[in-house]
């Protein structure tokens, strides 16, 4: 994590907890998944890659997989690690690690969320978590 000369987390929040994430950036056909948020969750409405968090002794590699079934009846092939972030949003801090993956199947929202696959270019189009931000811009210079 980034700390700034008061110990401050990146994200300008204090400390909390630290929430263990897992995200797949799934590419195919010179697109990327992305998945919007439902209502009622955190950081709700906003798009995101799908993912979400690791369950204690679980790998990030099988975190990945049950995640992506869970929530896109779908099986990954998880690759390397892109990126990891730890950002202090207020109510909690995450540890975001973002993983390339490739799809074996195809996705099926599951839990009534919405499905795109947007061209690297385009993701500045859609409004991610700020802890996206950096990935987001790497990721749209590809």
């Amino acid at each position: 994590m980034s700390e700034g000369p008061e110990g401050e987390a990146r994200g300008g929040q204090a400390e909390s907890p630290v929430v263990e994430v897992v995200a797949a950036v799934i590419e195919r056909g010179g697109r990327i998944l992305i998945v919007r948020r439902p209502s009622g969750r955190h950081l709700e409405g906003f798009w995101e890659f799908p993912g979400g968090k690791r369950r204690v002794d679980e790998s990030a590699e099988a975190a990945l997989r049950r995640e992506i079934r869970e929530e896109l009846d779908a099986a990954v092939a998880v690759g390397e690690l892109l990126d990891t972030v730890e950002w202090a949003y207020p109510e909690k801090t995450v540890r975001l690690q973002f993983f390339r993956c490739g799809l074996v199947g195809e996705a099926r929202a599951l839990e009534g969320q919405e499905i795109a696959w947007v061209r690297p270019g385009d993701l500045g189009e859609y409004a991610f978590p700020p802890a996206d931000a950096a990935l987001i811009a790497r990721l749209s210079r590809s």
